[in-house]
């Protein structure tokens, strides 16, 4: 590394004029440099990953690519920093040789301080490798829930239903609940009154079904026929009927808020009343009272 930085700086102060041999000039020349060589190596990962996508049309396969390019942006930026950072010491006369000499025994004593560092970078690691968490996916970490963003070696940014951002380190990552992985449902309990015939109510659901797939705009995202689970429980005004739709990853909100409309439509037209929480109150007669 240093005998790199040698000969480049022996380049420049042989070819280049004069008044460009003052070491502050040459510094921010150096610094653009580092800056392009970021910008470039950047484009260049954009280019691979793009081209490796071509050659398979698969969501899931996609996203892992997509993670992959954060990871390998995140690394080559960190080890172009380095370099650069090693320059400018280089440049205002700093010998790093006794730095890095020394680095074996001061990492003894910032072990516990680099620990959470490299527990950033072991846990990204494992994430990007077994494919745990992708970019696009919508996932669940630490009570905080959104759509991943981005993943880098050192933390997973995901954006929540509200826009908030949450910033949540690698290392912290412990249990991750994935709501998009591969496919997805879309779990959902109806209540019909007591009064409703159940056999009429399950049909009704899967003729609403059908023509939902055949209709819908979203009728490409249903993977799978309706599932109808069967009757649930029985609350204190309603019967609950559970049934739950196969969809595409990240999908499942949509399909759902389009098929609740399509249910609504199809008891109407049928006469299924949906209950709302209703009480009713039985008078009894006190015959004390009316003597």
């Amino acid at each position: 590394m240093l005998s790199f930085i040698n000969n480049h700086h022996h380049f420049i102060f042989t070819v280049l004029p004069d008044f460009l041999h003052n070491k502050w000039t040459l510094m921010v020349i150096n610094l653009f440099i580092f800056a392009c060589l970021i910008k470039i190596a950047n484009l260049l990962i954009d280019k691979f990953i793009d081209k490796i996508a071509q050659y398979k049309n698969d969501y899931e396969f996609k996203k892992q690519l997509i993670t992959l390019k954060s990871i390998a942006k995140s690394i080559v930026d960190t080890v172009i920093v380095m370099f650069a950072g090693i320059y400018i010491l280089n440049v205002l006369g700093v010998d790093i040789r006794p730095i890095l000499t020394a680095a074996g025994v001061l990492g003894v004593a910032v072990g516990f301080g680099a620990k959470r560092f490299f527990e950033d970078i072991i846990t990204g690691a494992s994430l990007l490798l077994e494919g745990q968490v992708r970019v696009g996916d919508y996932i669940e970490i630490s009570g905080h829930e959104g759509v991943v963003e981005k993943i880098d070696i050192k933390l997973i940014q995901i954006r929540d239903l509200q826009g908030r951002v949450h910033y949540i380190r690698n290392g912290m990552v412990d249990i991750v609940v994935n709501y998009t992985r591969d496919f997805a449902y879309y779990v959902f309990d109806l209540g019909v009154s007591y009064d409703a015939d159940i056999n009429y109510v399950i049909q009704a659901l899967k003729e609403t079904d059908e023509e939902f797939r055949a209709n819908a705009t979203c009728k490409d995202c249903v993977l799978a026929p309706l599932e109808i689970l069967g009757v649930d429980k029985f609350d204190d005004s309603a019967v609950i009927v559970r049934a739950r739709i196969k969809t595409k990853p990240i999908k499942q909100w949509e399909v759902g808020r389009a098929f609740n409309k399509a249910i609504k439509e199809k008891f109407d037209a049928k006469g299924i009343e949906i209950p709302f929480p209703q009480t009713t109150v039985h008078m009894v007669k006190d015959e004390k009272s009316l003597c």
